[in-house]
């Protein structure tokens, strides 16, 4: 909580804190020290109430689940749990098309879709699974993975209709300053 609190001083913008929220009272800590939204990914894949549970206490707007997606060989998207360690990650059999769905149906505000084949690889966004998730999303659709350049966030926009785009690496290590990319998508019609 304390970190949390020490982002929110630092900050003036909206911000989202994910990882270990699978109660009410975790995201409540949360938010009060300061977040704007909280994230939830492998424990609302485990119990799926906690969404309804989350949305009910604090809104719909405050609810972001994330997803980490990545096609199998039989040519289906599918979710992974426990994504932030690669020993412990594992495939399960919920289509993310079906997670999508239900996610929002159970209360979230946010879809943050991270396309893990395309992740870290820095040569584009995962366009047709981003393009498949919006077909079904009708919340605010974030594409996470693959950012390698300016003009990749312009495609994701164009090409995919989300919302956002996100990455890290890029922005982290200078390869892509932030102000630059704002006008670039400005002058290409993307807010």
């Amino acid at each position: 909580r304390a970190w949390v609190e020490r982002v929110a001083r630092l900050i003036d913008i909206p911000f989202c804190v994910a990882g270990g929220i699978r109660r009410v009272a975790q995201a409540q800590a949360v938010l009060q020290a300061g977040a704007d939204k909280v994230s939830v990914n492998t424990p609302a894949l485990e119990r799926p109430e906690l969404i309804n549970e989350l949305a009910a206490e604090f809104g719909v707007q405050c609810v972001v689940v994330g997803i980490d997606s990545l096609r199998d060989a039989d040519g289906e998207w599918r979710v992974r749990a426990y994504t932030g360690d690669p020993d412990k990650t594992r495939a399960l059999p919920r289509r993310t098309l079906d997670w999508v769905r239900e996610a929002q149906d159970r209360g979230a505000g946010e879809i943050v879709l991270n396309c893990m084949g395309t992740d870290g690889v820095r040569g584009g966004f995962d366009i047709a699974q981003l393009q498949a998730v919006r077909a079904v999303c009708r919340v605010p659709l974030v594409a996470s993975g693959g950012a390698g350049e300016p003009g990749h966030f312009a495609d994701v926009f164009l090409r995919a209709d989300v919302d956002a785009a996100l990455a890290a690496t890029v922005f982290h290590s200078g390869a892509i300053l932030i102000p630059e990319l704002k006008a670039t998508l400005r002058a290409q019609g993307i807010e």
